[in-house]
């Protein structure tokens, strides 16, 4: 799938490691929770980024204490009604001050990519039709927001009080 990060079109520096199978020697790797979880020190062994895929099921809280090690945190939306990965991510960015990259993946609609950016994903992983006039024209629309998020912008309640 093409991967934007930075409004861009961008070569995946990961390869998604499906339980079972061999780690790739040139790129870093991103799994499953079950597998990190089992095999995280040989994985950071490698010397090679490492990413983390969550369920929208599983919460990041059981990454706390190897956040700092971790690259990549990939939340996904199984389908597009289930906003979990949304919550996930603005803990990641405000709990657990989360600096590396939050992708994600999965059934979003481009009606959610502002909201998405807003609570700390910077990175999507998007269908192969999928136009970049379109994101960056989704994270254009909302010009003010009601609600607080991780992306520290002013609400309209903030604007009105001065």
């Amino acid at each position: 799938m093409p991967l934007i990060r930075g409004g861009q079109f961008v070569d995946d520096p990961f390869f998604f490691v499906p339980d079972g199978k061999a780690y790739p020697d040139e790129k870093g790797a991103i799994v499953t929770l079950a597998r990190f979880q089992g095999e995280k020190e040989t994985l950071f062994a490698r010397g090679l980024p490492v990413g983390v895929r969550l369920a929208s099921s599983e919460n990041p809280q059981v990454l706390k204490a190897d956040l700092p090690r971790i690259a990549a945190v990939v939340l996904e939306f199984p389908r597009f009604r289930d906003g979990r990965p949304f919550s996930w991510a603005r803990m990641l960015r405000t709990r657990f001050a989360f600096k590396g990259e939050i992708r994600a993946t999965g059934d979003f609609l481009y009606d959610q990519l502002a909201s998405m950016a807003r609570t700390g994903f910077d990175a999507f992983e998007v269908r192969q039709d999928f136009a970049l006039d379109d994101f960056r024209r989704a994270l254009a629309e909302m010009t003010n927001v009601y609600q607080p998020s991780a992306d520290g912008r002013r609400t309209i309640r903030d604007l009105r009080a001065g």
